[in-house]
């Protein structure tokens, strides 16, 4: 069965602590933001210019001048802050978010990640991903655990061009949660529905079992 994007979004919630400076990549991670646990407080940053990003807005009260990296509307929260990209990416680079969540189209058994580019296929550009994965002190992906076709995206090597080399902690995928070590993949919750010998099944590269493994909970 495995995960929703929702569901996938709610659970990266949980790895939120009190005081992060957090940024969101396009897609299931912008998501993030409407499942913030109740008690922590954290700050959303984003590419485009913005500290204090909030949930999105129901319909009809969105703004069009209020936009994330990924051009979808959102809100802000009071203390919010505006400023240019080069402000912006001169917090990225130096080191100043805590935690950046990623899409992802391949992540390698060693961290490395492939998000931005298929070959032969018309992409936007890398945006500010290359940035984000080159300074953030965690960074966690947000995926399905395979492609269109069936084939698994956790893999030895990515086939895919490079975003960022040895970058991942850890992987949510539709099917559990992984952490990324020097040994490969460590598979330490799976997916309501979903049984180990699926996810050992669909995972190409080096993949362990943790001990203390146990059911998501979503």
């Amino acid at each position: 069965m495995g995960l929703n994007k929702e569901q996938i979004a709610k659970r990266i919630a949980m790895e939120l602590r009190d005081g992060f400076y957090v940024n969101l990549g396009i897609g299931i991670p912008t998501l993030v933001a409407n499942y913030i646990p109740e008690g922590v407080n954290v700050v959303l940053q984003s590419e485009n210019g913005l500290l204090g990003m909030g949930p999105f807005p129901f319909e009809g009260e969105e703004d069009p001048d209020l936009i994330n990296a990924g051009k979808q509307t959102i809100t802000t929260l009071p203390g919010s802050a505006f400023f240019d990209s080069a402000m912006s990416f001169g917090m990225i680079r130096a080191g100043k978010v805590d935690l950046t969540v990623l899409g992802a189209m391949e992540v390698a058994e060693n961290g490395d990640i492939a998000n931005w580019k298929i070959p032969k296929k018309m992409v936007k550009g890398m945006g500010g991903a290359m940035d984000l994965v080159a300074a953030a002190k965690n960074i966690i992906v947000a995926m399905q655990h395979t492609n269109p076709k069936g084939e698994s995206k956790l893999l030895p090597r990515c086939s895919l061009p490079l975003t960022g080399v040895g970058c991942v902690k850890k992987i949510v995928s539709d099917l559990g949660v992984f952490d990324v070590t020097p040994d490969g993949f460590v598979c330490i919750e799976y997916a309501p529905g979903v049984t180990i010998d699926e996810i050992i099944a669909k995972t190409a590269g080096k993949l362990t079992i943790s001990p203390s493994v146990k059911e998501m909970t979503v």
